[in-house]
């Protein structure tokens, strides 16, 4: 799947195995900048143990505000792993008592992560996989997936056709992560928890606002509202923080107490349930150092 790929919306067709580049910026061979018990995902994902996240090189969005950019870009100081050290990595990550195994940005390597999946279960994965992505994905990628991965974690970032161009150079954003999370909903069905409450399976819909973007905010509660109800649990995210931003005056600012009051009202009305965060996750300390711990 790597020697024509067209695992993502872009579908480049490059031959990734002789060292082709598409958009994403990744070749065949997985690259991972760090692995470690994380604390600030949302409660029922972080638990009190931590969640066992693993941070992918590359992407296949091009967010101009990208926290992740150390390693998102196409030039990455992660380090390369292949199926059997990730497999290895997952069962650390379990040895360390973490709640599940959260795949961050790593649908450009869906084949490679399949397979190390099925090794790790092989040899004892017991806790739930999760996926955590930007939500511009393609269908059949996430149909590889199917009962590899537990929980889902897609963004959805925009409902204007307009930003998605302007923000993430993906014009057809909208659409595109609608269908896509239409396909993670129907493999985990309804959330479900264990005894102390951390979740096991479902999908969890993040939404990151974005300044002066409030309307755009309550066109995509409406429309995850309207297509997933209580299907779904919603993750409302205030933790923007603007840096190198100065091509985009307009971003260049955190998110205000009344646009974040107004939008919880919204989501509120709406009858959603999930997530809302406090005022000090708008903070550069909540990015992790993308330095390989865990990885080497």
């Amino acid at each position: 799947m790597y020697n024509k790929c067209m695992l993502c919306p872009r579908e480049c067709k490059v031959n990734r195995v002789n060292g082709q580049i598409g958009f994403c910026g990744a070749s065949d061979k997985m690259e991972v900048g760090r692995a470690s018990l994380h604390h600030w995902e949302e409660p029922s994902i972080s638990g009190t143990n931590g969640s066992g996240t693993v941070f992918f090189a590359h992407c296949t969005l091009g967010c101009v505000y990208c926290q992740n950019r150390d390693i998102s870009r196409q030039k990455s100081s992660a380090v390369f792993v292949d199926e059997n050290r990730l497999a290895g990595i997952f069962l650390e990550l379990q040895q360390k008592n973490a709640h599940n195994i959260n795949l961050i940005t790593a649908t450009h390597y869906a084949p490679s992560i399949c397979k190390a999946i099925d090794i790790a279960k092989v040899n004892g994965l017991y806790i739930p996989v999760l996926l955590n992505c930007g939500g511009y994905e393609k269908v059949e990628t996430i149909k590889s997936f199917n009962k590899k991965i537990d929980i889902y974690l897609p963004d959805f970032k925009y409902y204007s056709t307009y930003y998605g161009e302007k923000y993430s150079k993906a014009p057809d954003y909208m659409e595109t992560a609608e269908q896509a999370i239409y396909e993670m909903v129907k493999q985990t069905g309804k959330p479900v928890f264990d005894d102390n409450n951390i979740l096991q399976k479902g999908t969890v819909i993040r939404h990151l606002m974005l300044p002066n973007m409030s309307q755009d905010t309550k066109q995509v509660l409406r429309k995850i509202a309207e297509n997933w109800g209580d299907n779904v649990l919603v993750s409302l995210m205030r933790q923007y923080t603007p840096f190198d931003m100065q091509y985009f005056p307009e971003l260049n600012r955190k998110i205000t107490d009344d646009e974040y009051k107004e939008a919880i009202e919204y989501f509120q009305m709406l009858g959603l349930s999930g997530y809302i965060q406090e005022s000090e996750a708008a903070t550069e300390s909540f990015i992790p150092a993308f330095n390989g711990e865990g990885v080497k």
